[in-house]
């Protein structure tokens, strides 16, 4: 039974050795090609690790460091300011909510403009992708830091900063999910007499919202943890308290304030699970 077993893999291994000479059996200049690859990587990660001055002996200090801190984080106490905290914390909910909100809301328009299948104007399309790319090449702390500067300190600002990188990025995903669609609805209601208008309505739409609905969803658990990050430049929310505590070392309400970080983002995050399944059509979760 086993040689009889060691035949057939061996017959077996001939077959795709003939069949796919290249993947089992590489030429050798294919094999150097990788190899060269492989040791310019290596090269770069060693000559960035001496440039930056990677030291062992300062990460080693380091986590002596982070531990003696952690320490002065127990026990988690928000003293006399928990209900600032938890309108800090309903802040920092509404800046990603309204953010996401506002930034789908533009993104969406711009998702059909920027598809290829939509608008097959190469120009049009390359000046809508540009503009997609301009805008999500700037990082959310950055808008944050630039809306501050704009409107001034508060949650306004924050919304502002979470809504601009969102329309950007939400953009190009709705874009790439609208040039993956079906063809097929689409052309059957313009060769029934339908407009183009009635085309996207009933051909693309159907096929498209669920996925963009799952990709909000997604959005609006990332833009919550976001929301504490633009709030430390100023932006509102949580991250606003949580600059000040770790200025004036008050390291109780620090671990009080990521404990309520974390529980947000368990919360938003198992509630938008269960929505998105619901959405792509799964009410509970397989094995």
């Amino acid at each position: 039974m086993s040689r009889a077993r060691i035949t057939l893999d061996a017959e077996a291994r001939a077959r795709l050795a003939a069949a796919y000479p290249q993947a089992l059996s590489p030429a050798p200049t294919q094999r150097l090609r990788v190899i060269a690859i492989i040791a310019m990587l290596a090269g770069i990660a060693v000559f960035s690790f001496w440039r930056l001055d990677f030291n062992l002996d300062r990460i080693g200090s380091g986590l002596a460091q982070l531990g003696h801190f952690l320490t002065l984080m127990v026990p988690p106490d928000p003293g006399t300011q928990l209900p600032l905290y938890i309108h800090a914390l309903g802040e920092t909910l509404a800046i990603a909510f309204l953010g996401t909100l506002l930034g789908a809301v533009v993104a969406f328009p711009f998702g059909f403009l920027a598809a290829k299948n939509v608008i097959p104007n190469i120009f049009a399309h390359f000046a809508v992708r540009r503009l997609l790319d301009t805008v999500r090449g700037v990082d959310r702390l950055i808008w944050a830091l630039i809306f501050v500067t704009v409107v001034g300190l508060g949650p306004f600002a924050g919304i502002l900063a979470i809504a601009t990188a969102s329309f950007a990025e939400l953009g190009k995903l709705f874009s790439e999910a609208v040039e993956a669609l079906d063809r097929k609805p689409v052309e059957g209601i313009v060769s029934t007499g339908g407009s183009d208008v009635e085309a996207v309505r009933f051909g693309m739409l159907p096929q498209v919202l669920p996925v963009l609905a799952s990709q909000l969803l997604y959005y609006f658990e990332s833009n919550a943890r976001q929301s504490t990050i633009v709030g430390i430049v100023g932006a509102g929310g949580l991250g606003l308290h949580l600059a000040e505590q770790i200025r004036v070392l008050e390291w109780q309400k620090v671990s009080f304030l990521i404990l309520m970080m974390l529980a947000m983002v368990a919360t938003i995050d198992f509630i938008s699970s269960r929505l998105r399944f619901s959405i792509i059509g799964k009410t509970r979760l397989e094995p």
